[in-house]
């Protein structure tokens, strides 16, 4: 997605959910001068493939990801946040991880020692995120929903999952299959760890996320070459 095509959706989704943009330019830039000083990773230095995967951290995934694992030879596997948890649960280390650091951390901490590539995101609510665990990750390429900076890139996305997507295709995907993507009204512990529950319901503000990242689904089957194919 061009970027001033994301800024329109960029500025509804501000209006929307109450975001400030200069929050979201605060932690930019946050995410900008540590990785100038940490060597940062550009698209070419992440693996591409014509086929991706991307995993979600909705209801279905810990169905879907025993599918993933007999067909995670045939593209790249990229977790959204917390789907780390249970690709890793099966033994499926993730080629990126893309996230705003609001997973369960250790397993992706984990995975990242492992040779999982993390895409951070930065926004207004994760500067302290940033800062604590900026420092124990490695191989980090970093992303803003707001104006792209030197070392942080804006390829459209909202959420981990619909930005995951525009990710792939960045990397040359034109076939891609969604795992664990329900867009539904539930969220999970691999999404929120600390539930008490493994599945609850989501408040309003989460059901608003997963409605937009649906649409930016759409947008791109609309928009885009790209064959999108969603696990049963």
């Amino acid at each position: 997605m061009k970027i001033k095509t994301w800024m329109k959706w960029y500025r509804k989704i501000l209006k929307d959910f109450g975001f400030k943009q200069e929050e979201d330019e605060k932690s930019a830039k946050y995410l900008n001068k540590f990785l100038e000083k940490h060597c940062a990773l550009n698209l070419d230095d992440l693996p591409h493939s014509n086929t991706a995967i991307v995993c979600g951290a909705g209801p279905s995934i810990e169905k879907h990801v025993k599918i993933v694992k007999k067909i995670k030879s045939k593209g790249i596997v990229i977790a959204a946040d917390g789907a780390t948890t249970a690709l890793l649960n099966e033994e499926i280390i993730p080629d990126i991880i893309v996230t705003d650091l609001d997973g369960y951390m250790p397993d992706i901490i984990k995975a990242n020692k492992l040779g999982s590539v993390v895409v951070v995101h930065s926004h207004g609510d994760n500067l302290k995120k940033l800062k604590k665990y900026l420092p124990k990750l490695k191989n980090i390429m970093g992303t803003t929903q707001s104006k792209p900076l030197k070392n942080v890139y804006n390829f459209g996305g909202f959420t981990d999952g619909d930005r995951a997507v525009f990710l792939a295709i960045k990397l040359g995907a034109k076939k891609i299959i969604l795992a664990g993507m329900d867009f539904g009204e539930k969220i999970t512990k691999y999404s929120r760890p600390k539930l008490s529950r493994d599945v609850e319901e989501a408040d309003e503000i989460k059901k608003l996320k997963l409605k937009y990242a649906e649409k930016l689904i759409e947008w791109i089957v609309d928009n885009k070459n790209v064959e999108i194919k969603k696990l049963r």
